[in-house]
Formats: structure tokens, C-alpha cells, sequence
């Protein structure tokens, strides 16, 4: 499959001319229909709620390991939406996500060097490259987990006020903890 195949399904090259922002966000958002560790979640955003579709239906016909892609419900402060991409987290991680934004360069009349992705809770923004991605996006849920093991998960579960069931592990220091809060 070349990167102009995809043009043909009812998009055309320079359709989201000057509508799309070129910052990639990766990981910044929760996946709705899969565990984070086994779905990577990509966002951009785009200057209003009909190219916002247009992209949503380019990018849903076009990929097998697109598992979804939507919009925001509503408008961000500035007008803009967000378009929401959920593919799967594996070995072919980065070699997807350069895919995508290589056919979405045809429909943004962009050159990908323009672009930049940040990732996660992270300020900083990388040039897009498959390389860049490797190094810095887990593509699998091990690398994943490692990243962001129990401990992680366990930090969002207190913030949103749900039940951690992982445990302390057991040694001197916890156990005086456990004997000084009245905790056997």
C-alpha cells in the first residue's frame, strides 16, 4: 500500500489545507476501548467539527490496526476539536504512526518536518520520526508497564478516587509504618 492510496476513498491531497495543527500528541489521553498498556492513543487537532469528520472517516478506512478514531464531543475554548486515534500498542508502533502521518500530509498539504509530537505528560516536542518514536513511545505492553508499572496506575487510581488494591511491599521500613498507623 503507498501513502496515496488512501486519497482515493473520498478525501483529496490539500482537502485540510491550513486546518490541522502540526503537533501529534501521543499517550496524552486515556483509550475508551482497550487497557493504555495495549492501545496508544494519538490526537490532533483541527480547526473545526466538519474537517475534525473528514479526517475521522480518512483514518478509519484506511488502517487494519486503527482500532478507533473520533472527535471531541465539543469545542475547545479557542473553536477548534480534537480528532482521537486509538491504534494498537505493538512492535509495529512507530512504523504506523509515521504511515499515518505521511497519508496525512496529502490531505494537509504539509511536509512532515513541519510537524512535531509530544508525548504523554511530557512539555517537550520531538521532531516526527520513526526513530524518535521507537525511542520514546513503549510499543508494547510490557515496555508500557515497565514505564508506567503498579505504581503509576496505582497514582491515577488514587486521583480518581477509585480502590488501589496493589500492597506496599513487605519490609523494615512499611512494617514500623503499618505498627506506628495501627495497620497488622
Amino acid at each position: 500500500m503507498t501513502h496515496n492510496d488512501h486519497i482515493t476513498e473520498g478525501a483529496e491531497r490539500g482537502d485540510l489545507a491550513r486546518l490541522v495543527q502540526p503537533e501529534l500528541h501521543i499517550d496524552e489521553f486515556r483509550s475508551k476501548l482497550g487497557r493504555d498498556e495495549d492501545v496508544c492513543v494519538l490526537s490532533f487537532k483541527v480547526s473545526g467539527k466538519e474537517p475534525a469528520l473528514d479526517l475521522v472517516s480518512f483514518i478509519e478506512k484506511g488502517y487494519s490496526w486503527v482500532i478507533d478514531a473520533d472527535v471531541s464531543s465539543g469545542e475547545m475554548d479557542d473553536g477548534d476539536f480534537l480528532v482521537f486515534v486509538e491504534i494498537e500498542r505493538d512492535r509495529e508502533l512507530a512504523e504506523n504512526i509515521i504511515s499515518l502521518m505521511l497519508d496525512t500530509m496529502n490531505l494537509t498539504s504539509q511536509d512532515i518536518k513541519e510537524w512535531k509530537f509530544r508525548y504523554h505528560k511530557d512539555r517537550q516536542y520531538h521532531e516526527i520520526t520513526e526513530e524518535n518514536i521507537a525511542r520514546i513511545v513503549p510499543s508494547t505492553a510490557d515496555e508500557y508497564r515497565k514505564k508506567y508499572g503498579p505504581k503509576a496506575i496505582d497514582d491515577v487510581k488514587t486521583a480518581a478516587g477509585l480502590p488501589v488494591e496493589s500492597r506496599a511491599p513487605k519490609n523494615e521500613y512499611t512494617e514500623s509504618i503499618r505498627i506506628a498507623a495501627g495497620i497488622r
